[in-house]
């Protein structure tokens, strides 16, 4: 997209800076050149600005006339991005822009990820600093760090450095959805180590791959049923195991803990004389998986591809214990929301299966409202991989946001929706690690909720932000800080 269509969309100001991010590399872990994107922007505003230890940026604003005894507004959003690209692309994302385009009523990019989630709601906060207008008490924008990829910045905030007495987060993905909760998550890391033996001869070495999942978030998109391609390839390599004895030489599946896998690849051994026989169980599961996703997942793609032989292979033992462990390792919704109907309680996500050189990896991320249910889940898949010898580790432990439908802010929201567009807006959560949930651990007193436009398909190639959604995010969000009491 270049910029002329882009700042043709409205409204401008927001449009301009979401332009200005895609042209900044922001991957999480490499957020530097976005960091100083901001200090500069608001430096060249004449705003009070400061970067914590942790690559956290405070923005300040003062109050229009007359609305300085106001409760001061804290508009919050993160400033990395997942980097996703489809498989044969060239895209750097430490280096190159962003490429996006629009079709129709929506935004997206070129092969890659867009990173609306959550650029949308950084400009959001970015027009609202630039913006010469609106009516709004204090606001303190708050641009945190590495949210996808850990949350280090929302737990590395110190306490005392904000004097709002309500946040605004701006990284949901459903316009007309006032969230007010949120689910806590963690980390299970579970490693083995395996023999490597050497190949036999008369072995001809193939590389499986499947690919063309749409992958997608794997909180809010859960629910959604879509293939994981690391469950569809271990089902795949257990049957190829029985019935054409081969010998995997490397596994590589999944490369985001919080994205579902969309291509998982596998380079295993087998005897010439079986090679047809495995090319026609891979074409048999290629009609099952097809069957089995329709109208879900309808790119799911299998390869079975000549490569050059190598040297070792696992040992029988190894590999029978890898087959089984991803194959009963829980993936998916585990529990739905007995308080929020339509609400998933508790997840968990097969992320990363990886074995080369000795060492297996299989990584999950499990999701919940309900911190001890996460805890079980978590636990669950630790006496599983104990069976078979794994040392498990758990990290990336953050809390659930509790829902507080009495909120004040809920309140003034509602009725700000309601003053916007005429009819009432949904009230719901989210299936996904929000930061309000560490950011009120902190800041206990804080008044919070989320809101932001429709998102689709976060965390994979095919994100798109609604362009018509955007406006209405933007509306709601003027009358919200012009009505704030």
């Amino acid at each position: 997209m270049n910029p002329t269509e882009i700042y043709n969309l409205e409204p401008g100001l927001l449009w301009k800076n979401f332009h200005r991010l895609t042209e900044t590399p922001r991957p999480s872990h490499h957020e530097e050149a976005v960091q100083q994107l901001i200090l500069d922007f608001a430096d060249d505003l004449g705003l009070a600005s400061e970067r914590d230890a942790h690559g956290n940026i405070i923005v300040r604003k003062a109050a229009t006339a007359g609305m300085e005894g106001r409760k001061g507004v804290i508009l919050q959003g993160h400033l990395d991005m997942v980097p996703q690209a489809n498989a044969g692309s060239s895209h750097d994302f430490a280096r190159d822009p962003i490429k996006t385009r629009v079709e129709g009523d929506w935004v997206l990019a070129d092969e890659t990820t867009l990173g609306a989630d959550n650029g949308i709601g950084v400009a959001a906060a970015m027009a609202v600093l630039e913006s010469t207008d609106l009516e709004h008490g204090p606001i303190e924008a708050l641009f945190t760090s590495n949210e996808e990829d850990g949350m280090a910045g929302a737990f590395g905030l110190a306490p005392g450095l904000l004097s709002g007495e309500i946040l605004i987060n701006m990284d949901s993905e459903d316009e007309g959805v006032l969230c007010i909760g949120c689910a806590g998550g963690a980390n299970v890391n579970s490693e083995l180590s395996y023999r490597e033996v050497a190949a036999r001869e008369g072995m001809v070495a193939l590389e499986l791959s499947i690919t063309g999942l749409k992958g997608g978030h794997s909180g809010v998109d859960i629910h959604r049923g879509r293939g994981n391609a690391n469950k569809l390839l271990f089902r795949l390599l257990g049957e190829a195991r029985k019935q054409c004895g081969i010998a995997l030489a490397r596994v590589d599946g999944g490369s985001l803990r919080n994205a579902i896998p969309r291509e998982a690849f596998a380079r295993l051994l087998v005897e010439t004389g079986r090679e047809v026989e495995l090319r026609a169980l891979v074409e048999t599961y290629r009609g099952i998986y097809a069957k089995e996703l329709a109208g879900t997942d309808d790119g799911v793609t299998l390869s079975l591809e000549r490569v050059e032989a190598p040297s070792n292979c696992m040992d029988s033992e190894s590999q029978q214990k890898l087959i089984d462990l991803v194959n009963a390792c829980p993936h998916g919704v585990m529990r739905m929301s007995d308080t929020m109907p339509g609400l998933v309680e508790s997840s968990t996500n097969l992320a990363i299966v990886k074995a080369e050189g000795g060492r297996i990896q299989v990584y999950n991320l499990v999701r919940s409202s309900v911190d001890t249910a996460r805890d079980m889940i978590c636990s669950a898949i630790e006496s599983l991989f104990n069976l078979a010898g794994a040392q498990t580790t758990f990290d990336g432990h953050y809390p659930g946001w509790q829902p507080n439908p009495e909120s004040p802010v809920l309140q003034t929201v509602l009725g700000a929706y309601r003053d916007c567009f005429g009819s009432d807006a949904e009230v719901g959560g989210i299936h996904a690690g929000l930061e309000c949930g560490i950011l009120g651990a902190t800041y206990p007193d804080w008044d919070m909720i989320s809101f932001g436009p429709t998102i689709r398909y976060p965390h994979s190639p095919d994100e798109r932000v609604q362009i018509s959604t955007v406006s209405r995010f933007w509306e709601l969000l003027v009358r919200v800080l012009a009505t704030t009491p």
